[in-house]
């Protein structure tokens, strides 16, 4: 199947794409990598008159270090992370997440921001970005720019705090000590496949700072401070009933099969990080 028919722009600076999406009558949609948004329009699952892409923008694809954090342009693709292209705050945690996103031709083509912006609940960048503290860098069509947190950005399954015509450009993650530890698991059926049940924590002992974020919910990223702080006390987890006890109260409509695959993986990336 084919697409519906819709017309596409190319801006050449950031300055042309928002004047472009101030004027654009109709359905419009930012595309980068395609990856998502591409098979959804071959499908016919969503209809655009207007596509516009940026992919080619300047400054999108670049990264910045510095002593207190990195900046990664929402244009740079899985690959580049997991190739080890991109500054890691905390050493391994990008590259390790960025090389499980589906399959390498996927991950060439895709990009972090078009993921963050795509908000799917189970994909990765949405839980790690949220476990790792990240905040997300937006131009909106009219005004300065704004900084929203990513606990703050994912509103629901495929809802974000963007506006109309708003534009992520980068996202800026806080570098952490060289005793912070990190674990991330998930749970597929097959290599590539949508993840069931992710769970990722970063715990940096010198800023006294745990998370623990499970993803593929169905919802936002849930964070857990019940089971943060008992990571940050004890350095492991509870049993299996207490960890389900506390995704409970969360107050998700989760499935005893989705508790079980949460917890798994809570205890898996946990083990993990500290075997």
């Amino acid at each position: 199947m084919k697409p519906a028919p819709f017309t596409m722009s190319q801006p050449p600076t950031l300055a042309a794409a928002q004047g472009l999406l101030s004027t654009i009558d109709g359905d419009t949609r930012i595309i980068g990598g395609g990856q998502s948004l591409g098979p959804m329009l071959n499908l016919r699952l969503a209809r655009l008159d207007h596509l516009v892409d940026l992919a080619a923008l300047p400054g999108m694809t670049e990264t910045r270090a510095t002593a207190t954090h990195v900046e990664i342009g929402a244009g740079v693709t899985h690959a580049r992370i997991e190739d080890g292209d991109v500054p890691d705050p905390i050493p391994g945690m990008l590259r390790h997440v960025a090389g499980g996103i589906a399959h390498r031709a996927v991950r060439n083509r895709g990009t972090i921001g078009g993921s963050l912006c795509h908000a799917d609940p189970a994909a990765d960048w949405v839980t790690a970005m949220t476990a790792l503290g990240a905040t997300v860098i937006v131009v909106p069509v009219n005004g300065p720019q704004r900084e929203v947190t990513m606990r703050d950005f994912m509103r629901a399954a495929y809802r974000t705090a963007l506006q109309p015509g708003d534009i992520l450009t980068k996202i800026r993650i806080p570098r952490y000590s060289a005793d912070a530890h990190w674990g991330y698991y998930k749970i597929c059926r097959k290599v590539g496949a949508f993840a069931d049940a992710i769970s990722a924590f970063v715990a940096d002992p010198q800023s006294r700072l745990c998370r623990v974020v499970f993803g593929s919910t169905g919802a936002a990223p849930l964070l857990s401070d019940t089971l943060a702080r008992h990571l940050a006390e004890n350095g492991t987890t509870p049993p299996l009933p207490a960890i389900k006890e506390a995704l409970r109260a969360s107050g998700l409509e989760l499935s005893e099969v989705k508790l079980h695959q949460l917890s798994i993986a809570h205890q898996r990336s946990v083990r993990e990080a500290f075997a």
